[in-house]
């Protein structure tokens, strides 16, 4: 694939039955997709953050033996929702951009996170209005609860933790998998660079964010009475399964956008 910064030549425009454009009509176009990609990536990553671990869903429940008391639950946190976005935005930056540009909007993502903590704090540090009894800590409601910033601040810490680290490490494995994917096909068969890059990076990512968000956060929903690390990797494998079935599934958009933005960025064709 030709590099954003090598345009097209003239014939090349005409061959393909599209519009020459100038190099500052190309220049904009090419920055204006990296930034709605960009944007749609870390504008994810935050919302993901926030709401991180403030709910659990519960899929379903299941009965694997009859003996001990009490079901297995599958459920996933609300913030896994939209994470697979995160994976097909790199992708897309990788796929056009090439690999420095995504490692790039990785660590702006890195930074993001540090910022979206340092405001929590900052926000939990400064006087507020909240009742704070004799010992000067904050009165808890009739349900034990501290007041909503303060619930919210404490599940965004545990879920940041745990996600910086696996995010860190699942996004760079997800540059370098999809490139490796890439140079092993000598830049065909997109579909499998797309899908194992991610399917591996997301392994990754799973299997940090449960055992940190438990072990450092406390914050999973597990149910004393039944063995601890098989309730952790049902957890794995729940989100993990949510991951899979969103990868396959954003397979389709990533190789028809793909075909389109190569058109609309003046790109060399590749075979996907």
């Amino acid at each position: 694939m030709q590099h954003l910064n090598e345009p097209l030549p003239s014939d090349q425009y005409r061959y393909s039955g599209l519009k020459e454009l100038t190099q500052h009509e190309l220049h904009r176009r090419r920055e204006r997709v990296f930034l709605v990609l960009s944007g749609l990536f870390l504008g994810t990553l935050a919302m993901l953050n926030i709401l991180g671990i403030t709910r659990f869903i519960k899929l379903f429940e299941m009965d694997f033996d009859t003996a001990t008391a009490g079901t297995t639950v599958f459920a996933v946190a609300i913030g896994v929702l939209p994470y697979p976005l995160t994976f097909l935005c790199t992708d897309f930056i990788s796929e056009l951009y090439g690999r420095r540009r995504a490692n790039a909007v990785v660590w702006v993502g890195l930074i993001l996170n540090l910022w979206v903590m340092f405001i929590l704090w900052v926000g939990g540090a400064m006087p507020g209005f909240e009742a704070v009894g004799e010992n000067g800590e904050m009165v808890v409601d009739a349900a034990g609860r501290l007041p909503v910033f303060y619930e919210v601040r404490t599940l965004a810490f545990g879920a940041v933790a745990a996600s910086m680290v696996a995010y860190l490490i699942a996004q760079l494995v997800d540059v370098q998998v999809f490139h490796f994917w890439k140079r092993l096909t000598k830049g065909k068969h997109l579909w499998l660079r797309n899908n194992g890059s991610t399917l591996v990076s997301q392994l990754v990512d799973t299997v940090a964010v449960i055992l940190i968000t438990h072990f450092f956060a406390k914050a999973l929903p597990i149910d004393p009475d039944q063995e601890l690390w098989v309730q952790l990797w049902v957890f794995i494998g729940t989100g993990y399964a949510f991951k899979l079935v969103a990868a396959l599934v954003d397979t389709v958009p990533f190789v028809i956008g793909t075909r389109y933005l190569v058109r609309y960025l003046r790109l060399s064709p590749t075979d996907a």
